[in-house]
């Protein structure tokens, strides 16, 4: 049985408390737009397979296929995992960069209320 994992931010923690980094990998593959689902099926395939045979300290979480791009993200242990399944799996891993941070609408709704709260307990109403 693979090891238990839950997310945090841009990491991932396994069941020893060791956390994992998320990457973006940027794949060039002219044409990916083009391709039908039963391509993707293949190519999606191919990836898995390489993921077996690596083991647990590498996890595909999606992709996004763009007219000539794929942009991935995974959970790996370190960037050489990430080139072991390109190198296997036959699919290019043209950029690599770690994910620092996530944000998203909420990140900025957050701040909003902090500053707000700050400016509250400024004037006195705290």
């Amino acid at each position: 049985m693979a090891p238990f994992h839950w997310a945090i931010g841009g990491y991932i923690l396994r069941e020893k408390g060791e956390a994992m980094p998320k990457y973006v990998i940027e794949r060039n593959m002219p044409g990916a737009g083009a391709l039908s689902h039963a391509d993707l099926a293949v190519i999606a395939d191919k990836s898995c397979r390489a993921l077996d045979e690596i083991g647990s300290n590498i996890q595909w979480v999606e992709s996004f296929v763009t007219a000539d791009k794929v942009y991935s993200i995974y959970i790996a242990r370190d960037q050489k995992l990430i080139r072991e399944h390109a190198y296997l799996s036959g699919i290019p891993a043209d950029s690599i960069c770690e994910v620092k941070a996530v944000i998203d609408p909420s990140t900025a709704r957050e701040a909003s209320r902090a500053k707000q709260h700050d400016t509250a307990k400024e004037s006195g109403m705290y």
